[in-house]
């Protein structure tokens, strides 16, 4: 990681984003600030120091990450790259992890599954071909756009719909919903009660709702130090820029942040933050239950492994309350 090659640097900025890449305006979000560069032409390191706080938790943004021309064709190749697990989870995980939903989730041919934060479309496809009748919904046009093509080609039952899932408006509708790479673990607390209530809303009586979530494991390995480099090409910018990289811990809210401002030739700064919250196995379970869900298994992924301290992932299965209880297993 101290390597300052552009191409070292450019694996270690994706890495960093893993986890919150799927969404708009949550783990990544913007702050501006005009310019470093006072009408002096002298160099404003005021600003700088300011930029060194910690910064509120979850202090919002503006929502200009996701359809950014050339930080989204970054993020698509990532998301797309076979041998990268950097911002997807590679192919044979993926496999696994959506054939154990489809039993989990007691989905059978023709049922309904809403994708939130469906990206690329890496999860869709796979539930399209266990012959699911599949939405997908995400913020970044890019990665629609690719997704759609795919499924056109591949002759796959998926809509596409370029959407905040925080603004979800659905009622009734799916037996099943998905939220996958802990985009949940990006969103504030109103906005984590506000999608859960979207997903409530939108799943039928009896249905289920599965998610990954972090923990502080993840974080141990995740929040960055504090480094900065100069690169001709990177991540976030196609041109010469300089990247400051920041990791702050809020341990009193379980929470980490990795935060990057990114500073051009013209002074001009930009602040991408990349949040964090951590898990248990009793938090998660606890805030399922106290936005109406009940749980249905808890584990150390979507794969069906168990969960013990050193898993840096939780996998669980929550479902809205049928209208007459029911007794179901699910796979080990």
């Amino acid at each position: 990681m101290q390597q300052r090659n552009p191409r070292t640097r450019f694996d270690f900025t994706q890495a960093s984003l893993y986890n919150a890449a799927n969404h708009l305006d949550r783990g990544i979000s913007v702050h501006r600030k005009d310019s470093l560069v006072t009408g002096s032409r002298e160099l404003d390191l005021t600003g700088l120091q300011v930029l060194q706080e910690r910064p509120p938790l979850f202090a919002p943004g503006e929502s200009l990450f996701w359809d950014d021309p050339y930080i989204s064709q970054q993020m698509l190749a990532a998301h797309i790259d076979a041998l990268s697990d950097a911002v997807s989870r590679r192919a044979p995980i993926i496999d696994r992890e959506v054939a154990w939903m489809v039993v989990a989730l007691r989905l059978q041919a023709g049922d309904a599954v809403l994708d939130l934060g469906c990206g690329p479309g890496l999860y869709a496809e796979r539930f399209a071909q266990h012959r699911l009748t599949v939405t997908g919904i995400d913020a970044s046009g890019r990665a629609l756009a690719y997704a759609r093509d795919r499924a056109g080609k591949h002759n796959l039952d998926i809509a596409y719909v370029n959407q905040d899932y925080l603004t979800l408006d659905i009622e009734d509708r799916f037996p099943a919903v998905v939220l996958v790479n802990g985009d949940f673990c990006a969103l504030s607390p109103l906005q984590r009660a506000q999608l859960l209530a979207n997903i409530h809303r939108a799943l039928v009586p009896g249905g289920g709702f599965a998610l990954d979530v972090l923990t502080a494991a993840h974080g141990r390995h995740y929040t960055i130090s504090n480094q900065w480099y100069v690169t001709d090409r990177g991540f976030w910018r196609g041109r010469k820029h300089l990247v400051l990289e920041q990791g702050f811990e809020y341990p009193e809210a379980n929470v980490s942040l990795n935060q990057y401002v990114v500073v051009e030739l013209d002074g001009s700064v930009i602040v991408y933050r990349n949040w964090f919250q951590h898990y248990t196995p009793k938090t998660i379970a606890k805030e399922l239950e106290q936005n109406g869900f009940s749980i249905e298994y808890v584990g150390g992924n979507l794969r069906g492994d168990a969960y013990t301290v050193e898993s840096e992932w939780i996998g669980i299965v929550a479902q809205k309350p049928p209208l007459m209880p029911v007794q179901h297993s699910l796979p080990r």
